[in-house]
């Protein structure tokens, strides 16, 4: 199946695909569009869209994208619950958590865009790698209660 989102990916637009290849589609297909193009691309390409005005799997509720997407899909796992919580808090700027980890997620997406990978591809495929790690240690966490 293909997703759209908007270009120039940060953190929620990171840490969706990366759920949804996951939890939600294996064989997902990613496209990166201005956020105006995004409704008019999605209906030509039959994507799915996600972390732009309007669409379903966006921002409500002041819950981000990646909690839209958790709820949906109905993916019950305690370190995906902690995980939406630290990208929610590094996503949005009226955080409901306080999670102390989500400053410092911010920052590494910010910092990916600092790195001149090609686009944002690019940076999906480098990027998986910290959401792989932040889940492991949600995991972990999740044990330790």
């Amino acid at each position: 199946m293909k997703w759209i989102t908007r270009e120039k990916v940060k953190v929620d637009r990171v840490a969706c695909p990366w759920l949804i290849r996951k939890f939600v589609d294996p064989k997902a297909e990613f496209l990166f569009v201005p956020a105006e193009k995004v409704p008019e691309m999605a209906e030509k390409e039959g994507a799915i869209p996600f972390d732009a005005p309007g669409v379903e799997l966006g921002h409500h509720d002041g819950k981000c994208s990646f909690e839209a997407i958790v709820a949906k899909y109905h993916i019950h796992d305690p370190a995906i619950e902690l995980l939406a919580q630290i990208v929610h808090g590094a996503d949005v700027q009226s955080d409901l958590y306080g999670r102390p980890e989500a400053p410092g997620l911010k920052a590494i997406a910010e910092g990916f865009q600092k790195l001149g990978l090609k686009n944002d591809h690019e940076i999906l495929e480098k990027e998986f790698i910290v959401y792989d790690a932040l889940y492991g240690y949600c995991r972990e966490k999740v044990l330790q209660k």
